[in-house]
């Protein structure tokens, strides 16, 4: 199973615009199942001062857990750039999913596929290398080739869908992630 993963908590993002692409694609050449997930959808009660004892953890955030982070052994990962980086939300997700299950979720050789979004011209590489240690360090196999998509705010058309090239080579990235 892969989990599409749309890596921020602002709404109506353009990382969801591309995170929803891809996944579209992946259901359409996949042959196994796809699910998508956006850190919109993270409980309200995930940041509490108690988030690392296992007896207060939030059971909606388990439920993510299990659903998007254990069941699937691939994450595709959209994720913009937010200074120099990868969003907090993201590594507070990271961060709030180790205290339960911690070998389930992560480890077991579990792959991901990276996409950085960006207003400037760098498409998040930076973020995306930064993200990459900590999913290494989680013991995460990181597929070699990221994609970067900068100036995402001329890469949306006007109805609010991702222009051709950005999108074929965003179709090009879940191929090559679909078999790696």
């Amino acid at each position: 199973m892969i989990v599409v993963i749309s890596g921020t908590n602002r709404p109506n993002s353009k990382t969801r615009i591309v995170a929803e692409a891809a996944f579209a694609h992946f259901q359409e050449k996949a042959e196994e199942e796809v699910r998508f997930f956006s850190l919109e959808e993270l409980p309200d009660d995930v940041l509490h001062i108690d988030m690392y004892d296992p007896q207060q953890q939030s059971p909606a955030l388990q439920e993510i857990q299990e659903r998007y982070l254990i069941a699937p052994d691939k994450l595709f990962i959209v994720m913009p750039e937010y200074n120099g980086s990868y969003p907090g939300v993201l590594k507070l997700f990271l961060d709030a999913c180790s205290v339960y299950a911690y070998k389930e979720t992560f480890q077991g050789g579990k792959k991901a596929g990276l996409v950085g979004v960006a207003a400037g011209r760098a498409g998040n590489l930076r973020g995306m290398e930064h993200l990459t240690g900590a999913l290494n360090y989680l013991e995460l196999v990181v597929m070699p080739q990221k994609l970067p998509i900068s100036s995402i705010g001329g890469q949306i058309d006007e109805e609010g869908k991702l222009r051709a090239p950005s999108l074929k080579a965003l179709e090009e990235q879940v191929e090559r992630f679909l078999a790696f």
